[in-house]
């Protein structure tokens, strides 16, 4: 039962943090990453704070957990977020390699706030050349020549 009350405990900040948030401008979002069962890493929306579309909550307390533990991959570690992450948030939590997630509201909530990430839900399983914003492949010569160097590199880091 103490696991439970935990992540409740956690969910119960996030939300705080994300009103808090709000009071000054900031998203109505928020997260914390734990480890062991200890904050290392917290953060709230920065997008209109920051003028950054990339100042997600989940992605600012990704990348303060990562210079806390001074590695790129959180294995053991537990991102509490406020709502359900959206299509990068959740790209980066895979990147990231957390354990477990755990949210409160979830898309529909968001939507309905006018947070509504179903485009991009929708966009992501499609051809490239059939989404909304242009994206076309030009073949070069030299198109492959950074993943030739990343592999005849001895000391390369896989992740």
């Amino acid at each position: 039962m103490k696991n439970k009350m935990n992540h409740e405990a956690f969910l119960q900040q996030t939300i705080a943090l994300a009103v808090k948030n709000t009071k000054i401008g900031g998203g109505p979002f928020a997260a914390i990453i734990c480890h062991n069962d200890k904050i290392i890493a917290s953060s709230a929306n920065a997008v209109t704070l920051n003028l950054d579309p990339t100042a997600h909550a989940e992605v600012l307390a990704i990348r303060s957990a990562c210079q806390t533990l001074q590695d790129f991959q959180l294995n053991d570690c537990v991102l509490y977020s406020s709502c359900e992450p959206c299509p990068m948030c959740l790209g980066a939590i895979y990147w990231a390699r957390l354990k477990a997630v755990y949210f409160a509201c979830n898309r529909e909530d968001a939507a309905i706030a006018g947070f509504d990430d179903s485009f991009i839900y929708d966009e992501v399983p499609k051809d490239p050349e059939n989404r909304r914003i242009m994206m076309r492949q030009i073949s070069l010569d030299s198109a492959l020549h950074p993943f030739s160097a990343w592999l005849a590199h001895e000391n390369r880091r896989l992740y």
